[in-house]
């Protein structure tokens, strides 16, 4: 894939939009452009759960998802 010719094709497309829609889709993607981590956003109590769950997982402590759609099946 040709970079430049992609950006080119999105150029030419964009000229031609007449959906606000899409548009202000476009420039909320423009807006929320950032080399942030998502990582940096979170909270520390998101981060802290994040990687008990990930020792939960190295540790084994897993429940299949079979066991647990038996257990929400009425909320389903």
């Amino acid at each position: 894939m040709n970079l430049e010719n992609e950006k080119l094709k999105l150029i030419q497309w964009i000229a031609g939009l007449k959906n606000d829609s899409i548009i202000e889709k476009i420039k909320l993607l423009k807006e929320n452009e950032t080399n942030k981590d998502w990582w940096d956003e979170i909270t520390e109590e998101e981060k802290l759960a994040i990687e008990k769950g990930l020792e939960d997982v190295k540790a084994g402590r897993l429940i299949p998802h079979d066991d647990v759609e038996k257990d929400y099946a009425k909320w389903l």
